[in-house]
């Protein structure tokens, strides 16, 4: 087939919830490629119909699926039918992605990830159909490692892929790590962000303080926002004109909120979630607090430096890959209180350098990541289905993907 002439793509979600920041790449390409004339197709549990990114999908004619949809069942009851089996929730999901992709036969299949080994059943279609794919990956962590009877379908679904797509290094080689294997056909590649690529928010008014964002998913196993309030709770920081914001949304809202209540905390609020991180979040906000757990890179630090913001973070994952600690933002240690009050330490004696340190992230972070990631992906895929990829070596450094985007 000519380079010139339009493709099938299909892309294939296997996260269940409605959506979250590891759709958004797969999304944003499959949008641009839909926009580029290619067949796209996208099959998803739950997709959600509301969700902006689904109606930009709807409105470049890509074709839809919905694999935890069952003809002629209210999805409220299907939701049961599944909580009552889950196995039999999954094979529906897994019978109807087969059914699909058996009489479409795309010429590439993109299987998205919320974590790094989750597709494993969903590979297991494709390859059994005999579908060529590649894999993204948007996180790895130590807290989670497969059971040793997936790690072979795992690690099948690796060998299988034409190319494996992780959003750190960090990741690719954790998973490598979890596999037993090497992954050569590996790259990194970077998430789309909500912040302006043109330039760095001014600084915002410290007359009231200092005003420091959690910014991330409700779901303090993963995400920490548990060890941040206790720090918020010694009374060195309850002296301090210090407030923590919390953004976000999840089921786990209400138990953070209470826990606040429990230490007294008037230092913390919880606004919930908004969308527009821009002009919600970093034009009021001086810094970036992520006590995070369990990460890909996150794609709030990338968003905190290109507004030109204070980055205060755990060395989980990607996060100081792209983050240098004492010059572009500040690392903790670990994922413990003591490491992320320490970090905070740092800072708050270093907060009269804090505008200079966010507009040396702001111009750092525009040498690490493209200004369109998600165009950027779209171009690998097609040298993927064009037959043009190349094997990056396994920790490639992310400057040659800022220059694969041009």
């Amino acid at each position: 087939m000519n380079s010139a002439d339009p493709y099938h793509i299909a892309f294939v979600s296997c996260n269940e919830t409605h959506w979250g920041g590891s759709e958004e790449l797969w999304g944003a390409a499959a949008a641009e490629l839909a926009r580029r004339g290619h067949r796209i197709s996208i099959a998803k549990p739950n997709l959600p119909k509301g969700e902006p990114a689904i109606r930009l999908l709807h409105d470049v004619k890509c074709k839809l699926h919905d694999l935890a949809k069952f003809p002629l069942l209210p999805k409220v009851l299907y939701g049961v039918f599944s909580l009552i089996s889950r196995a039999a929730g999954l094979s529906w999901q897994l019978a109807r992605l087969d059914l699909a992709l058996r009489f479409s036969r795309p010429q590439l299949v993109v299987l998205s990830q919320g974590g790094n080994w989750d597709g494993f059943l969903y590979a297991g279609v494709l390859r059994r159909l005999g579908i060529p794919y590649v894999l993204i990956c948007q996180k790895a962590t130590e807290l989670y490692w497969p059971s040793d009877w997936m790690r072979e379908r795992c690690k099948a679904m690796y060998a299988g892929a034409q190319r494996a797509y992780f959003v750190s290094r960090h990741n690719h080689r954790l998973t490598e790590e979890q596999m037993g294997m090497p992954i050569p056909n590996a790259e990194v590649v970077r998430n789309p962000f909500l912040t302006s690529w043109d330039a760095p928010l001014p600084w915002p008014d410290i007359k009231d303080g200092l005003k420091l964002a959690c910014v991330g998913r409700f779901f303090p196993m993963e995400k920490g926002q548990d060890m941040l309030l206790r720090v918020m709770a010694m009374p060195k920081w309850r002296a301090r004109a210090v407030h923590v914001s919390f953004f976000g949304a999840g089921d786990r809202a209400e138990g953070l909120k209470e826990m606040a209540a429990f230490h007294g905390l008037d230092n913390v609020s919880f606004p919930g979630f908004i969308r527009n991180v821009q002009g919600g979040i970093w034009a009021q906000h001086h810094a970036l607090i992520l006590p995070t757990r369990a990460e890909g890179l996150p794609l709030v630090v990338v968003e905190t430096m290109m507004a030109g913001r204070v980055t205060i973070t755990t060395d989980v994952a990607g996060s100081a890959e792209v983050c240098t600690d004492g010059e572009t933002g500040f690392i903790a240690a670990a994922p413990t209180e003591a490491s992320i009050d320490a970090a905070m330490e740092r800072a708050w004696a270093a907060r009269a350098e804090w505008p200079a340190i966010g507009a040396a992230a702001a111009a750092s972070i525009r040498t690490q990541v493209p200004p369109s990631p998600a165009n950027a992906f779209a171009d690998i895929l097609m040298r993927v289905i064009d037959g043009r990829s190349v094997p990056a070596e396994s920790s490639a450094p992310i400057e040659e993907f800022a220059k694969a985007a041009g």
